[in-house]
């Protein structure tokens, strides 16, 4: 009997067919109008919180390393991608909608990413607690920064006054372009967590001690999983800025930051799966609550507390969610599985019908003896 009822290929064209079926029940329910301005921009908050906090997931939970500047990351890629869009719009260059889209949060990513690899260098060096501050400083930094930059809203540096918000930047966000790149997303990430150098970040993350005396480049490693994860969190204020229509540099501060790192311990450090749900729901949940106004927030902690008492790995620890293999137990326990059982109980029938028909006979075997000597008895 084969390993795997799925060859790769297989499992491949299963995952393709998952995805495109997800797509269709999104434009299932746009489209018919089931979902309203207002669950379409949750639709949206969900899908940039699963990039953030995916992308975070790779620093902190395949990694091991606590760092709470990912908002700083998001927010340079979220100026860059609306003032390079305002840009274009300004110089009357004409372009599709969706391309400039796309070309605006590209380019707001690639600045992310080159930022993180000037914080990482120094950063990368400390370790727990002294990085998590270091890169908290750094949020700060871009925050403040931010409030003061002219172009950026503010009113420039010389003058000491925190800055406004930067507006009139046009909408161009689209759920389903902002669907597929989300999909990518995860995608990518969860072949580079998959991948040689993947597994050399997970050597760092057991034992970094161990994991350098076996020859690893541990600060080219931490580096690039730092690029990484910016490139992606920049990704997602690209999104953000042209979804939102205007950006305020509050948003750059450590609390958001502190909220997608409750995401990745809520789902389980290392876990994708678990991020990707974490994220979903923990965007819904004071949503769901905004009902109870008064006390949404206190609802919201009094879960995460309770919920780290009873599950602190998280949800999914770092296990992950995959079809094909769950299309495979199926098919083990419903197909091949229950032929086998089958097989196995007939033969088990067959045994004790063997072992009956022996003991049937021994005893008739006995019941003979007896009488022959009780016969023989009477005739002595």
């Amino acid at each position: 009997m084969k390993k795997s009822a799925l060859s790769m290929k297989q499992s491949y064209i299963v995952c393709a067919v998952g995805i495109a079926v997800l797509f269709g029940l999104l434009m299932a329910v746009c489209e018919s109008g089931a979902a309203n301005t207002y669950i379409k921009g949750i639709l949206m908050t969900c899908c940039i919180a699963v990039i953030m906090t995916t992308s975070l997931n790779l620093t902190v939970g395949v990694l091991g390393q606590l760092t709470l500047g990912c908002c700083g990351f998001e927010m340079i890629g979220a100026y860059s991608a609306a003032l390079l869009s305002k840009l274009i719009v300004a110089k009357g260059i004409a372009m599709d909608p969706t391309v400039r889209f796309l070309l605006t949060i590209f380019a707001g990513a690639v600045i992310a990413c080159i930022f993180g690899i000037l914080v990482g260098i120094p950063a990368l060096r400390l370790h727990g607690d002294y990085l998590a501050i270091i890169t908290l400083g750094f949020g700060e930094i871009i925050r403040v920064v931010l409030q003061n930059i002219p172009a950026a809203g503010g009113v420039g540096l010389d003058k000491g006054q925190a800055g406004q918000a930067l507006i009139g930047i046009d909408r161009i966000a689209n759920l389903y372009v902002v669907f597929w790149i989300t999909v990518i997303t995860v995608v990518l990430l969860f072949m580079f967590a998959r991948s040689r150098y993947g597994r050399a970040v997970k050597a760092i993350r057991d034992d970094e001690i161990a994991a350098s005396a076996s020859g690893l480049n541990i600060t080219y490693l931490k580096v690039l999983v730092f690029a990484i994860s910016a490139f992606f969190a920049g990704l997602a204020g690209g999104i953000y800025a042209q979804y939102m229509g205007s950006l305020t540099p509050a948003y750059a501060g450590w609390l958001q930051s502190t909220n997608y790192v409750i995401m990745v311990v809520f789902g389980g450090m290392g876990s994708l799966t678990g991020s990707i749900l974490s994220a979903i729901v923990l965007t819904i949940l004071p949503e769901a609550l905004r009902a109870f106004s008064d006390y949404r927030m206190l609802a919201y902690s009094v879960v995460l507390v309770v919920f780290m008492i009873f599950r602190p790995q998280g949800i999914f620890g770092s296990w992950e969610f995959s079809l094909p293999k769950l299309i495979n137990r199926i098919i083990y326990r419903n197909g091949r599985g229950g032929a086998a059982k089958a097989a196995i109980a007939a033969e088990s029938a067959a045994a004790a019908d063997t072992v009956d028909a022996a003991v049937s006979g021994e005893s008739a075997a006995s019941v003979a003896s007896a009488a022959s000597a009780e016969s023989a008895g009477k005739e002595a």
